[in-house]
């Protein structure tokens, strides 16, 4: 790989990131429309997206001859996760919880971890338990201080930690997955948004800059995943370790210093534990990454 490549794939992981991090700013400004019609419209126009891109790189005849009843079947499934997270991460912006779904995407990748041990029998190396150890401390903690938001938290973080494991092993790429998951999302998606059109309690039509902001939403949705995967293409899965933080930690921020949202004693106390966990995860990445590298040097 040429340090340009790495560079770019860097840029690119960063942007990701960086993207997902602030998209709070970006539903907060759609906080006067319920989450579940946000939901509506973004898998709606992230296919009108997903479809054109397909079109313009020629991937059609690669998707069709990736899908067969088992891989539709757990296609299935991770857009029956990825729906629930998306929704419960909107409703918890446009409601003052960012905090706790920052606190979510913190523990998804040790969840990943644990997913990986118990369902794909991975094995699990020592600093790895003492990260996940240290993030389970930080929830229980968090059951004693937020425990009315602590089910945001947890949802977020088991159902992409489970969107994760489908998308691991269905024999399909991201893009034609990420495809084929909004396809299947699009039926309900344009019901809902034709019955609440036809009930005149619609968003769409009420407010110019309301409209712009719902069909933006499909850029927002797809870029960011288009960007990881050529990321992911160019950087070791260390570095893409230690980037997966750059989102919660962003969210964090949003939460606190632009929503205003409290921050408490134990609050602090909770993501000291989860960051702890999440630096000695990325730590041992990276030293297992060079590890490997000089086994296989001659």
């Amino acid at each position: 790989m040429t340090e340009n490549a790495a560079r770019g794939g860097l840029l690119l992981g960063l942007g990701a990131y960086a993207m997902w991090g602030v998209l709070p700013l970006y539903f907060r400004l759609l906080a006067s429309v319920p989450a579940i019609e946000v939901l509506a419209h973004r898998v709606i126009w992230s296919l009108v997206l997903l479809v054109g891109v397909v079109s313009v790189m020629g991937r059609w005849r690669a998707v069709r001859a990736a899908i067969n009843p088992r891989t539709l079947a757990m296609l299935v499934a991770s857009a029956a996760l990825i729906g629930i997270n998306w929704l419960i991460y909107i409703w918890a912006v446009n409601n003052g919880h960012t905090l706790a779904g920052s606190l979510g995407y913190f523990i998804n990748p040790l969840l990943n971890v644990a997913l990986g041990v118990v369902v794909l029998g991975e094995r699990l190396r020592k600093w790895q338990g003492v990260a996940i150890a240290l993030a389970s401390v930080g929830v229980l903690a968090m059951a004693f201080v937020a425990l009315d938001t602590l089910w945001i938290s947890l949802s977020l973080a088991v159902s992409f930690g489970l969107y994760g494991l489908v998308r691991k092993v269905v024999a399909i790429d991201s893009l034609g997955g990420l495809l084929i998951e909004t396809l299947l999302l699009a039926p309900l998606s344009l019901g809902y948004v034709a019955v609440v059109g036809s009930a005149g309690s619609g968003a769409m039509g009420a407010a110019r800059s309301t409209d712009v902001l719902l069909v933006l939403l499909g850029a927002l949705t797809a870029l960011p995943l288009l960007m990881f995967a050529a990321a992911a293409r160019r950087l070791p899965y260390s570095t893409l370790a230690l980037l997966q933080y750059v989102a919660p930690t962003l969210q964090f921020i949003v939460a606190v210093a632009i929503f205003g949202e409290p921050l408490r004693p134990l609050h602090l106390l909770v993501f000291s534990l989860i960051w702890t966990g999440c630096a000695i995860f990325a730590w041992d990445s990276v030293r297992g990454a060079r590890a490997r590298r000089l086994a296989l040097e001659p």
